[in-house]
This record gives C-alpha cells, structure tokens and sequence, in this order.
C-alpha cells in the first residue's frame, strides 16, 4: 500500500496483563502482520513487557489489547496524556463498555432492551434474585470478557460454586437472567453497523463460552444470519444506539439474543473485539468485502481523523 507512509510508526499494544492475554496475543499478532503486508511501519509493543512512557517513540496505537488496562479506559487515557493518537472507543465509553452493569444502566436509561440483572454480593438473598429473575440464570464478572469466569446455573445448589469461579476473576459479580433463543453478533466499523452474525455454538456447551470462542472448530457462524431483512434492519438500528449511547467509537462489537417471541435483548458490548482466525468481527467485514489487511488499515485510518 503506497500511502502507508501517512501512518508513521504504529504500536500494535497486545498482551497487557488481563484475563485475556493470550487472546490479546494472538489478535495483536494478526494485527501486526496485516499492518506489516500492507506496507505500514508497525511494531508490537507489550505493555507488560515495557514501559508505557516508551511510547512517545510511535506516531499512533492500534489497541488490541482486551480485558482490563486495555479495553477499560486505562491505556487509552495513557495515549491521550501522551498525545498519541489511537483506535476505537475514548476512555470514558472504553471504561462503561467494560463494566457490564454500567452497560446495562445506560442502556435501561436510554429505553433499550437488556436482559433482567441483579448484582451479587455476599448478603445477597439468593432465594430473591431467583424469585426475580427466575431459572436459568447466568452469572458473570462485571468486569471480564471473552465470557471468562461466566457459567450458567440452572438449579439452586449450583449458585455457589458459580459465584465463587466469577468471584476469582472480579470483586463483583452479577446475576443475569438467561434468554432462551437465537444469540447474535453485531459488529462496527467506522460507527456503521455490519452484516449480523448468527453464533450457533455445539449442542454440548451451554453458550458460546471462552472455548467456543477461541479454541473450538465446530461453532457455526451465519452470515446471512437467518432472520427477514426486516428483522435484521431493526437489530442493527436497535445495536447502532446501544453503541453510541454508551460513547463507544469506531470499531466494536454487540451481542445479542433473539427469545422465542421475537424480542430482541442486548447483551454487552465489546469494544476491543478479538481479531483472530476465530473472530467474529473479520467475518462480519469479510461478508461487505474486506480482506482482514483491509480491516485492520481501515481500522487503523480512523486515527487519521483524531491526528488532523
């Protein structure tokens, strides 16, 4: 690509130290050599590995970094003290988007649909939360991706052990209500809404959990997605205001589910979304006719806007 120069010297930020490293690992990596075919003077910079003052020496960020110190605000509020310009979503819509009951407020605020949650702490009244919610339930970290620490609890005695595997990952936990039906993805580029995914994950798990989504070869993904074009016009419209309310920018992801009577009910949203062979965001580029180097320099070119 003969305009790469306009670019200067990109950082790829994978790695960091959440939950997800090795995801961010294999997505940053992807990244880099994508930028590397494409002519663009790109390096991978680990911010466990390095200190961030060192990036004064590049021009722009690519973020992949996903979890916490990545996708939360905190390495983008980095790169703004450092005058760096960087991809995606600013610190504040990076920060709620990784807080799940954030998410959920702002959504509820603006009148979007999102499933029926309760926070969980050690004085919960469990007998209440499933005299609300009802059975099944699933209970996450609020502040974890890639659906670690996540399982779904479908009888009481089961509660406990499922609070205490998301508690090893988060301080606070949340008990959301599970939606029977067909679970979706939309994803976001330049702030416009791609073609909808259907994830069909095994009969074998019960959702589409951190295996399914990285290691895993049988999940089916639809692209088309199943639903009228109709259908799919209002899930996109419907998951564009979810994005922007809550300030996410650029690039991103929405999950969402469709229950049996046709309803749809936001999920979360993701705002550094994977970018491996596995992900869902290059398929959904791949089905409006972007190879993944294309993707990842149109990702890239929306730091061009934030340089001017």
């Amino acid at each position: 690509m003969s305009n790469a120069a306009k670019f200067g010297k990109v950082a790829v930020l994978l790695g960091g130290k959440s939950a997800e490293r090795a995801v961010s690992l294999d997505s940053g990596q992807a990244v880099l050599e994508a930028l590397l075919r494409s002519g663009v003077q790109a390096e991978a910079f680990d911010p466990q590995e390095r200190s961030v003052t060192e990036l004064v020496a590049y021009d722009r960020a690519f973020i992949v970094l996903h979890g916490r110190g990545g996708e939360d605000g905190q390495i983008q509020g980095v790169l703004e003290w450092l005058n760096i310009p960087y991809t995606g979503t600013g610190v504040q819509g990076s920060a709620i988007g990784m807080d799940k009951v954030k998410t959920k407020q702002i959504w509820q605020g603006s009148d979007l649909p999102t499933a029926p949650y309760r926070i969980i702490t050690k004085d919960t009244d469990l007998d209440a939360v499933i005299a609300d919610l009802g059975l099944p339930v699933i209970i996450k970290p609020v502040h974890e991706g890639s659906s670690v620490g996540m399982s779904k609890v479908e009888k009481t005695e089961d509660f406990a052990a499922a609070i205490a595997k998301a508690t090893a990952h988060d301080a606070v936990v949340m008990a959301e209500k599970w939606i029977t039906g067909r679970e979706f993805t939309i994803s976001f580029l330049n702030g416009q809404p791609l073609p909808v995914i259907r994830l069909q994950p095994p009969a074998d798990v019960a959702f589409y959990d951190y295996e399914a989504k990285y290691q895993r070869n049988d999940v089916e993904y639809g692209i088309p997605c199943g639903l009228s074009e109709s259908e799919e016009k209002t899930l996109q419209a419907l998951c564009l205001r979810a994005f922007q309310a809550v300030g996410a920018e650029g690039w991103g992801r929405i999950d969402a589910m469709q229950d049996e009577q046709g309803n749809f009910w936001l999920l979360e949203v993701n705002t550094v979304p994977g970018m491996t062979s596995h992900s869902l965001v290059p398929k959904a580029a791949q089905a409006v006719g972007y190879s993944f180097d294309a993707l990842c320099v149109a990702i890239l070119e929306q730091t061009l806007a934030a340089s001017v």
